[in-house]
């Protein structure tokens, strides 16, 4: 695993340590890390949709679906 130090404003960090708080996450860590799954998640389904209404592509769509677990 890695260690990332990113900058946020102010507002992401009142939101996480409010999600903490809330008892909603663990810590800040697991805040982040399931906000980059969702957003794995969202572009995952929006290139699956994007290639259902692409009549070039060709292939398995659930294997392109593998490629964002």
């Amino acid at each position: 695993m890695t260690t990332l130090s990113v900058p946020l404003p102010a507002h992401l960090e009142k939101f996480i340590k409010q999600q903490v708080k809330s008892g909603k996450a663990a810590n800040k860590a697991h805040v982040v890390r399931y906000a980059l799954e969702r957003l794995s998640e969202e572009e995952a389904i929006a290139d699956v949709l994007r290639a259902q209404k692409e009549p070039t592509i060709r292939g398995d769509l659930r294997e392109l679906v593998k490629k964002y677990k």
